[in-house]
Formats: structure tokens, sequence, C-alpha cells
């Protein structure tokens, strides 16, 4: 009888050592995933700071040229100021959640769709086209869009992994147990794959 319990409980504690060695392995490999997302992320937020420098350029080069469009102007001002205040820093141990990427590209959206504007109000002004630098915008904020449309899907990428990871059994018991959260994703917008056009030529 004694024989029997010390067999049972010794098939118990390697039972539990395994538990314990692959609930270890299972935390490292969510951490570095985490970590992969986060590194995306920055790249994501690197593009769009690109952005934003060149959305300041355009302002500060326009309010001297385009008096008349005053208030295509301050709708762009306005929504980067919006997109600005509207910040993911994980550093702080801010997380990527759904809701709060949702809110972040919003913000985002916000600011492109009056940037867009602005650019399509440019070509109602053919004199602008003479202004210093205008020349390589078209360029310039076409390859901006498509390198933000790409580190987004890079993200998404490392998002999905990582969401999979702690969802599925018995995954997702341990990733509760250690408070892994979902990540959240970019979705598509209408157009969103189509970068502003400009045309100087005319």
């Amino acid at each position: 009888m004694k024989k029997g319990c010390l067999v049972g409980g010794g098939i118990l504690l390697v039972l539990l050592a395994i538990m314990v060695f692959w609930g270890i392995n299972f935390n490292n490999k969510v951490k570095l995933q985490d970590l992969a997302v986060q590194k995306q992320w920055s790249n994501v937020e690197n593009t769009y700071q690109k952005r934003m420098d060149l959305i300041d350029q355009t302002v500060s080069t326009v309010k001297g040229a385009a008096e008349y469009e005053r208030e295509t102007l301050n709708e762009v001002i306005n929504a980067r100021a919006t997109a600005t205040s509207t910040q993911i820093n994980i550093d702080e141990g801010t997380d990527l959640s759904p809701e709060k990427i949702a809110q972040f590209q919003e913000a985002q959206n916000q600011l492109g769709g009056a940037f867009s504007r602005l650019i399509a109000s440019f070509e109602r002004y053919p004199d602008l086209k003479a202004v210093q630098n205008f020349s390589s915008l078209q360029a310039t904020i076409s390859s901006m869009e498509q390198e933000i449309l790409f580190e987004r899907r890079k993200y998404n990428d490392q998002a999905e992994i990582y969401n999979r990871m702690i969802v599925t059994f018995p995954q997702s018991i341990i990733a509760g147990f250690l408070n892994f959260k979902e990540k959240g994703f970019f979705k598509a917008t209408e157009g969103s794959e189509n970068a502003p056009k400009i045309d100087f030529s005319k």
C-alpha cells in the first residue's frame, strides 16, 4: 500500500514538473512574441511620424502660398492635434488592445482624410506648383502611404501570431492566469489601398 502511494506520488510530481516546465516555456514564447509585436508597433509609429513630419512641412509651405485654403488648412491642423494626442505608449505599460488600436487608427484616418483633401485642393491652384519643394510632393506622399500600409500589415501579422498563441486551449488557461491580453489589429479602410495623388504637370 505504501509502495503504491509512493509510485502514485512520484507520477504526480513528474506530471506537475512537466506542467511547470511547459508553463515556463509557454510564458517565454509569448513574451518573445510580445516583444516582436512591440518592435513592429515601433515601426508603425515611425512611419506615421514620418507622415506627420511631411504634413508639417506641407502645411508650413502652404500657409504662405494658399491663404484661400485656410479652412482646409485648419482642418488638417486640428486633425493633427487629435492624432498627436491619441498615442499608445507601450514603454509605460499601455497595451495594444483592440480598443486602443481602433482609437489610434480613427485619429490617423481623420488626419489622413484631411490631408488628402488639402492635397486635392492643390489641383485647383496651378500657381502652387511653382512653390519651392512642391514638385517632389507627389512621389513622397505616395511612397509614404505605401510604407504605412506595409508596416501595418507586418504589425497585423505579428499580432495574429501572438493572439493565436494565447487563445487556443490549453494555452488560453495559462495566458489568462499570466494576464496576457489580446492585441488589436489595424482594419482596412475604404480607399486605403490608394495613396493621395497630385498632378503638378497641369
